[in-house]
Parts: structure tokens; C-alpha cells; sequence
């Protein structure tokens, strides 16, 4: 029998034992309910972090408790393989980017094993296997076919020292690339899109059918779709039959209307622009079109703009007012022009300051007598006023109104309006999905036949860091007959973005190795949608909105049955760690190089501020997760980011809480060996009623049972792992302070413990398991299930008061009546010393709490 916990022995041996076993493995039994347990999958980076860390605990914690309740469990894991540090890492390196891949994903599946996460490996997919991209392809073929997947010409942000188009998401706040740092710009390239807006209103509106969602996860989607119900108005181009188009949210201001903005890139722009205009408004376009859409959208940056010398016409008002460009309307939204009503937008009021343009009330508070020069845009519901016939009307009924006025002069009509875009899925790199088309010179765009899938990328290629994609180079591979007419062709050589890869792996993780099709349907309905999703908040728009819609799309092709990926969802906060930067230089100092009782900067002397912030590899403030294990165990660490917070909130790494997590543990190793050693091992009879038990059996078996319910309330619904260790600890105080130490009662104490410890701290509480002579492992075990007579106190604790404070306690049968709880009160040492020789004006009992004596 060991004599100490000592993790570094049992830790590997139970990771073998329970692999050998397979525990882990996916049971098949139909007979059971189903719980599909999911964390986001990472990127292969080479190694693990903190939190990556707390996010597998979570689920594997989640795991492995419903696996005890009677569940058929699907943990499964896999890589987000595909994406351009890999390219980068190969021009850096010298190596192809699926050597440099695959040799991280093997270092990354040992860290985790480590760890001792019952993830069912046999179930492993990588995002850039050929077996898994071409499910992708395929995937991308039932899009075409559906009409979703389009190419266009669009501007987009494009990087210049990687050469590759960005997400606006990929470009930070001062409008660089996310990955190279270079300044964004916008160019015009002929992209390849999925038809995402086809799906606004059904990805809005199911949003409702998702409770187990974060509300503010929800709030940002809906944000993101960005649904509004508005009008189409058109404004007739003086000179020209043509009218420029605008939607507005605001058709009660229309009055208001004192010029109109196009995009720079609208194909209206140079038409109406001037000829004495023209050479300022080209400059102005090519100045903006250097600009990301970030920097243009930006809310504290001015806004730019010139006028084309162009006129439009107020169909309201008859008047001829001025065309502008500016840099704050984009082409790609709405209808890429706005109306410019200043005195009730603050945008417009600004812009029409800083360029002396008109400014014209229109809508007044309610209870306005007259009209007041304003100092600020008015925004708020009001009556309108110089609008013509609709003068007086409330702006809510304006709108109508004014509405249906346009519909039957014919210049417009009610339009619901989106945010959201088409998603933008072309990439001008190597390491990515090939987009299976093939473009013919007679035949056009020609999808690759499914046969010949997958389109797998040429392993020949170089990686200079300069010029095109390698693919393009690649004539060889680039190069092939046209699969309709057999005339030369060429392959398209765009790559997907990577979160087409990401938006499906749930799907695949079902049916892993299944070579004939993307998954079997009976396999798919059976176990979607995903029971518990985890993961973190940053992916709270794109991963889970492209997850969303690609489900319905296969949906509506009847290759499953669910509308939604996601029943529930945790978005876990941030591993923080303790972080030193000099004020003066703004350098960060590593950790080990700083006394934390006096902070200096090791080179120059000078006082360091100190304060918590995300971990990373550019604050210098990480721990690394294999440090932790081979000092502590795999145990420890996984306690210490369950207990230290709860899941959804920032996680302070602390060193001290590390050590008080492994003497916890410690503690239970003592309390169970001790136990073993004097008990002797196997099984034994629980009891099965409390009222045979002496009083201290009784409050030991009211400990037992009472972290049973704590704990199973605290796995169930919203997960709160940091109080159900704290009712382990508070078990394990129980248990030590026990004197019937003999009786069955604490034998189902220590049985207890290691069955509620088992998800969460899993190597100890199997050798425990073992120490005990129990048959099994111990994550083969039922859950515990509590008792609820065993919660039913023989006595309770009532707190005597006298005029209102607490004088002391006393004990009293539960069953007692107020008036005998009310004369043990009075009779009570605490009660006598504060009344005696007082009279008592009036006696207030709170059965199961509390007597009050009021004395005079």
C-alpha cells in the first residue's frame, strides 16, 4: 500500500489502465441517454496553455460525472489544423506545414493525456487530414448546388506582407493585419462567398430556442445579424434618370434631408461627379480605398468627406440638394448611400458642422411650444414639424404615414435591413481546404465531381514568404482538363477560410472514420445536437453563428434532422497571471526574474506595476501547465482551475492556491488509506435507516448525503464546479473529525468521497478506489444517490435574541412545537442572564430560527 500521495506514480499508471480498458471509449448502448460533452477544438501550436487547461477540465469534469449517472457519453477531440501561422512557420523554419503541424498535434495529444482528460481519441480528427477535408469540399459542393456558394468582385482587407485576404475581425483597432502587423488595404478581388444572409432571420430568431445560452452570447449575435425594419426611399439624380437608393430606420425625418452620401466605391460615384470635381473626388477614392473598414467605422475618428458637385433631388420636398462621398459609408452595406439629416443623427450633425451643410429640424420634443435652435442632434421620439401634411404627427406614426406616402408616389417602401454580410470564405494561401471548382474557359465554373474528391494539396511547393499563393505557381496542379467539356482548365486556387473547417467538426467527431459518406444519418440524429458546448467567449460571433447556419443548410438538404449545433453553452473566462511591466519602458519582466515582495526591475532597479492579466506568451506571465504536473500532479492542477473560480468568470492564477489544492488532496489520501488500513477492503453494507443510528452516526450520515444533493445540484444545469469541491472539502472535514470511525455510516462516507471526487481529481480517486479493494475502477461506478430522510435533523440550532441581538444558541428536537421551542428559549442560560428580573413585554418565535424576548 502506498504510504504518501505521490502523483507521479499513480498519474501514469491510471492513464494506461483506463486506455488498456477503454473507459474512455464511446459506448454504443442505445439503452442509455445520450450526452454529447464538447470542447472547441484547439489549434495545434505545439503547446498547451493554462487555458487550455481549464476549458478540457470543464468538460472532462462534466464527462465523467454523467458517465456515473448512467449516460453513453461522447467526449471526443481533435485539431484546428489548417491557417497561416503554419505557413509562416514553414517560411520561418524550413519545413512543409503539415511536418510542422502533425509534429505539434503529437506533443499537444501527449500534454493532454497527461492531464488525464477522458477525451475517446479513437474519434480524433484534424481539420487538415485528406479524410477530413474532403468531407469539407464536399460540404462546399451541397452549397454550390444549393445556389449558396457565389463568387463576386469585392473590395476586402488585404495584407500586404502575407498576401492574403483578412476578416474584418482579423484587423486590430489601428487598422493592422492580426497576424503581420502591416497596414490593411483595401483592394478588389473576385472572392468566393456563402450565402449567409439567406439564413438572418432564422439564425435571429432561433436564437430563442436556446435558453441554455448566455444571454450576452445571444445579445452579440443578435447585434451581429443586425435585423432592422426601416424604408426604401429613392432620391432622383438631377440630370439623370437614374435615383440613388438609401434605407433608413428614420422615414419620419425625411423632411429633414439636406444632402445625400454615397460610398466612394459606389459605381454612382464618378457619374455624378462633376468634371471640376472629378480629379478631387479620384484622389479622395484612392485615399480611402487605402483605408481598412475598421479605421473607416471607427466612432472616435472624424468623419471625411467632398462633395461630387453632383445634385439629388428630395422627393418630399422637391428640393435639389448636394451628393457627397465619404469615408464612413461602405458600398458593402445597406445600399451603400445614406440621406444626411443632421439635426436628428449625431453622425450627421457632426459631418454637417465640419462642412457647412444645411441643417433642418424636423422633429421636436413632444411638449415643444415653437421651434429652438439645437446644440446637438435631437435623436429622441417627438411631433414633426416642418414636414409638409404630416406636421404634428408622432414620429411612430409619421413613419407609417410617410411610408405609405412614398409607396404611392412610387419613390419607396418598407425594407427589412441586415447587418450581416455575406460570409467571405477565399483565401489567397496554401495551407488551407482547395475550393473543389474548376474554372473553364467554355464551360465556366465547373464543380469537381464528388469521385474526385478530395482536391488534395500538392505537396511540392515552395514557401518564400513573397509573391502569390504557391499554389498559383503550381502548374502542374493548377492545370487540368475540364471535368464537363475535357478542354484545358484550371483549378480554382483560392483556399476556405478556417472557420469552414471549424463550422462542422462536431458532425464528423459522430462518425469519424466513415469513408463512404460526410456521417451516418442514424448516427447524426441520434446523438445531435451537441448536449453541453464549451469554449471560449471570443468565438461568440463568428464560430458559433457559421456553426449555426451551416447546420441549417444540412438540414435543408435532409442530411440531419437538428435546426440548431448547441443545446447549452459555457463560454469560460480567462486564465490571468500575475504580471510585471516597467512604467517607464513598458517592458514586461518574467516572473522568476521578480522578488514579489519587492517588485524591481532586475536591470534597471526601478519599481515594476503589478497586476493580473490574460496569460501570454508577449506579458512573459505564463505558467506552463507540464510544470504544474510535475510538481503537483495532473490532479492538482485540474482542482485548482475548478475550485479557484466559477467556470464563466477570469481565473487569477495563484501558486498558494495551487499548494492548498494538494494538501487537500493529501488529506484525502490520509483519511483513505487510514481507513483501508483499519477497516480492512471490499465491500460493505450502507445504512438504510437513520433512526437505528446513534446521534453521531446520524449528523456523519446528514454530512454525506448532504454533499451528495450539493454536489449532483451543482453538476446539473449551470455548472458551478468551485462549490462542489468545496462541499468535497467540507465532506472531508466530516469525515476527519468523525468519531465512529467503525460504522458503516463512515464506510459510506469514504465510499462517497471518492465516488464525488472521481470527475474531478480522476488518478487519485481510482487508486483510492483500488487501496479500498473495490472491484472496477472507480469511473465505472453508479453516482451516489442521497437520501432524503438521512437530511432530516433530529435537532436543530435556534438563535435566542434579546431585543433584537444574538445572546446565544440552543439546541431543539425538530420536531418541536413554538410554544415548547419558545419555553426551552426562556429556560435557557442565555435567555435567564439578559431577562432576569425584566419583563418580558412580548415573545417573538421563529420556528426552526430564531426566539426574540422584548423586556422592558
Amino acid at each position: 500500500m502506498e504510504s504518501r500521495y505521490n502523483p507521479a506514480e499513480i498519474e501514469p499508471k491510471w492513464q494506461q489502465e483506463w486506455d488498456a480498458r477503454g473507459l474512455n471509449r464511446t459506448s454504443e448502448d442505445t439503452a442509455k441517454p445520450k450526452f454529447y460533452a464538447l470542447s472547441m477544438f484547439p489549434y495545434p501550436s505545439g503547446n498547451l496553455h493554462m487555458g487550455h487547461v481549464r476549458v478540457y477540465t470543464f468538460v472532462d469534469a462534466i464527462a465523467r460525472s454523467k458517465r456515473m449517472q448512467g449516460y453513453r457519453v461522447l467526449n471526443p477531440m481533435g485539431w484546428d489544423a489548417f491557417g497561416l501561422p503554419a505557413e509562416n512557420a514553414a517560411i520561418a523554419r524550413g519545413v512543409h506545414p503539415a511536418q510542422w503541424t502533425y509534429a505539434n498535434i503529437a506533443q499537444m495529444k501527449q500534454q493532454l493525456q497527461q492531464l488525464g482528460i477522458s477525451f475517446d481519441w479513437e474519434r480524433e480528427v484534424a481539420t487538415c487530414s485528406p479524410e477530413y477535408y474532403r468531407w469539407t469540399q464536399w460540404i462546399f459542393l451541397q452549397f454550390f448546388q444549393e445556389g449558396l456558394a457565389y463568387q463576386k468582385e469585392a473590395a476586402v482587407n488585404w495584407d500586404p506582407i502575407d498576401r492574403t485576404v483578412l476578416a474584418n475581425e482579423q484587423v486590430d483597432s489601428d487598422g493592422r493585419s492580426w497576424r503581420s502587423g502591416a497596414k490593411v488595404e483595401r483592394k478588389n478581388l473576385r472572392q468566393w462567398f456563402l450565402k449567409i444572409t439567406d439564413y438572418a432571420d432564422q439564425l435571429l430568431d432561433d436564437l430563442e430556442q436556446l435558453p441554455g445560452w448566455p444571454d450576452r452570447v445571444k445579445t452579440m449575435q443578435a447585434n451581429w445579424i443586425g435585423r432592422s425594419i426601416g424604408a426604401y426611399l429613392e432620391f432622383p439624380i438631377v440630370g439623370r434618370d437614374d435615383t440613388i437608393g438609401v434605407f433608413t430606420t428614420r422615414p419620419d425625418t425625411v423632411y429633414g434631408v439636406s444632402y445625400v452620401v454615397l460610398a466612394p466605391e459606389h459605381p454612382l460615384t464618378l457619374q455624378v461627379t462633376t468634371s471640376d470635381r472629378r480629379a478631387a473626388v479620384e484622389a479622395f477614392i484612392k485615399e480611402v480605398s487605402e483605408e481598412s473598414e475598421i479605421d473607416r467605422m471607427a466612432e472616435d475618428r472624424p468623419k471625411r468627406g467632398i462633395p461630387t458637385g453632383g445634385e439629388a433631388i428630395n422627393p418630399f420636398t422637391g428640393e435639389a440638394i448636394p451628393i457627397w462621398i465619404a469615408d464612413y459609408v461602405l458600398y458593402e452595406y445597406g445600399t451603400g448611400a445614406v440621406m444626411g439629416v443632421p439635426a436628428h443623427d449625431e453622425r450627421d450633425f457632426q459631418f454637417a458642422q465640419q462642412n457647412a451643410l444645411p441643417i433642418c429640424i424636423v422633429v421636436v420634443p413632444p411638449d415643444a411650444e415653437g421651434i429652438q435652435p439645437l446644440e446637438f442632434a435631437y435623436t429622441a421620439p417627438g411631433k414633426l414639424v416642418n414636414s409638409g401634411q404630416f406636421d404634428g404627427l408622432p414620429t411612430a406614426e409619421a413613419k407609417r404615414a410617410i411610408v405609405d406616402y412614398a409607396a404611392e408616389k412610387g419613390c419607396g417602401k418598407v425594407r427589412v435591413q441586415y447587418r450581416l454580410r455575406d460570409w467571405l470564405i477565399s483565401r489567397q494561401r496554401y495551407w488551407g481546404v482547395p475550393i473543389p471548382v474548376i474554372h473553364c474557359p467554355s464551360c465556366g465554373c465547373v464543380p469537381v465531381p464528388e469521385a474526385d474528391l478530395p482536391v488534395t494539396l500538392p505537396e511540392d511547393v515552395e514557401f518564400s514568404g513573397r509573391g502569390p499563393s504557391p499554389l498559383v505557381k503550381n502548374t502542374d496542379w493548377v492545370d487540368v482538363p475540364c471535368p464537363s467539356c475535357g478542354e484545358p482548365a484550371r483549378r480554382e486556387t483560392d483556399t476556405m477560410d478556417t472557420f469552414l473547417d471549424s463550422s462542422w467538426y462536431y458532425l464528423r467527431y459522430v462518425d469519424a472514420h466513415n469513408d463512404d459518406r460526410i456521417f451516418d444519418p442514424e448516427k447524426i440524429d441520434d446523438w445531435m445536437p451537441v448536449d453541453q458546448y464549451v469554449g471560449g467567449v471570443e468565438h461568440a460571433i463568428l464560430h458559433l453563428l457559421y456553426s449555426r447556419f451551416l447546420t441549417k443548410v444540412l438540414r435543408d438538404r435532409a442530411l440531419l434532422k437538428a435546426g440548431e449545433p448547441f443545446l447549452r453553452l459555457l463560454t469560460q473566462g480567462m486564465v490571468q497571471g500575475l504580471t510585471y511591466r516597467n512604467p517607464k519602458t513598458n517592458e514586461y519582466i518574467p516572473s522568476p526574474r521578480v522578488d514579489p515582495n519587492d517588485p524591481k526591475d532586475p536591470n534597471t532597479g526601478e519599481p515594476l506595476s503589478v497586476f493580473y492579466e490574460k496569460m501570454s506568451k508577449s506579458k512573459l506571465n505564463g505558467v506552463d501547465p507540464l510544470a504544474v504536473i510535475a510538481t503537483h500532479g495532473a490532479d492538482t492542477a485540474r482542482l485548482f482551475v475548478l475550485f479557484k473560480a466559477p467556470p464563466e468568470k477570469d481565473l487569477e492564477w495563484d501558486d498558494a492556491d495551487v499548494e492548498g489544492q494538494h494538501r487537500f488532496l493529501n488529506r484525502v489520501w490520509r483519511l483513505v488509506t487510514a481507513h483501508a488500513s483499519t477497516a480492512g477492503k471490499g465491500a460493505f453494507e450502507p445504512p438504510t435507516d437513520s433512526r437505528q443510528l446513534a446521534k453521531p452516526e446520524k449528523e456523519l450520515r446528514r454530512a454525506v448525503h448532504t454533499a451528495i444533493a450539493a454536489v449532483t445540484d451543482d453538476l446539473s444545469g449551470e455548472y458551478q464546479f468551485n462549490t462542489a469541491i468545496a462541499e468535497l472539502m467540507k465532506l472531508c472535514n466530516a469525515l476527519s473529525d468523525a468519531d465512529c470511525t467503525t460504522s458503516p455510516v463512515y464506510a459510506e462516507g469514504i465510499d462517497v468521497l471518492l465516488r464525488l471526487l472521481a470527475p474531478f481529481a480522476p488518478h487519485v480517486a481510482d487508486e483510492l478506489w483500488q487501496q479500498l479493494g473495490r472491484s472496477g475502477s472507480v469511473h465505472e461506478q453508479s453516482w451516489p444517490q442521497h437520501d432524503p430522510e438521512a437530511l432530516v435533523a433530529d435537532e436543530i440550532e435556534i438563535v435566542i435574541q434579546i431585543m433584537g441581538k444574538k445572546r446565544g444558541t440552543i439546541l431543539v428536537p425538530a420536531s418541536a412545537s413554538k410554544a415548547d421551542i419558545e419555553a426551552r428559549a426562556l429556560a435557557c442560560d442565555a435567555a435567564q442572564r439578559y431577562i432576569a428580573g425584566k419583563q418580558i413585554r412580548k415573545t417573538i418565535v421563529v420556528p426552526g430560527k430564531l426566539v426574540n424576548f422584548v423586556v422592558g
